[in-house]
């Protein structure tokens, strides 16, 4: 039951579709009808960096309270110190908040591609691995100056800098595979962007003004 009200807590979090709200509010357009037509921080960007840096913050911030919320409602209910359900819990609320964002059920279920608020669930998950992280997607970005690129390098590593540099190798398998699952989810959503890099059309980004 507890892990069915995190998920269920943690799908909906990361459901909030924050780049098609604020693009609507601040210019009255509909995101999905611009650039690519993803909801996410990137293609916000596009129009505003302002607003595209906003998005990028509130979709991490997502996977941030998700993962928090599960440590709150563990820790409530465990008659321990340490509960063995918290680690699991986490990882499975970071799953479910990348899965609300990925399929949110108000948008038909066709939302974003799920690296900030996977990076927001990280952070807390695994720092030092999300912290590496970020700097091999920097320099993937600078080399390539593909976001989609540099995004899915990054997402892929992850899991595997969480098992080295995050101690999880001392955790249960299922952490792991939780984790896994996350990144395949993220890297499965971004099926466009490599098909259009194997056929060398994956447009480069550039910041704009506005």
């Amino acid at each position: 039951m507890t892990g069915f009200l995190i998920a269920a807590l943690s799908y909906l979090l990361g459901s909030i579709p924050f780049g098609l709200i604020l693009v609507r509010v601040f210019r009255g357009q509909d995101i999905r009808q611009t650039g690519s037509g993803n909801i996410g921080a990137t293609n916000v960007a596009r129009s505003s960096p302002a607003l595209g840096l906003l998005t990028l913050l509130l979709d991490a911030a997502k996977g941030f309270l998700a993962v928090y919320l599960a440590i709150v409602i563990i820790k409530r209910g465990s008659l321990g110190y340490y509960d063995p359900r918290l680690c699991p819990m986490m990882c499975l609320a970071s799953l479910s908040a990348i899965v609300g964002h990925t399929f949110p059920v108000w948008l038909r279920f066709r939302g974003g591609k799920g690296v900030a608020t996977g990076l927001g669930s990280f952070v807390i998950l695994a720092p030092v691995a999300t912290l590496a992280a970020i700097g091999i997607f920097a320099v993937m970005l600078v080399w390539s100056r593909h976001v989609s690129l540099a995004s899915m390098v990054a997402v892929t590593l992850c899991p595997l800098m969480s098992w080295f540099l995050d101690g999880y190798r001392y955790q249960r398998l299922l952490d792991l595979t939780l984790m896994v699952m996350a990144s395949l989810i993220i890297v499965a959503k971004h099926h466009q962007n490599i098909r259009r890099l194997l056929a060398g059309t994956e447009p480069r980004f550039h910041w704009r003004r506005g």
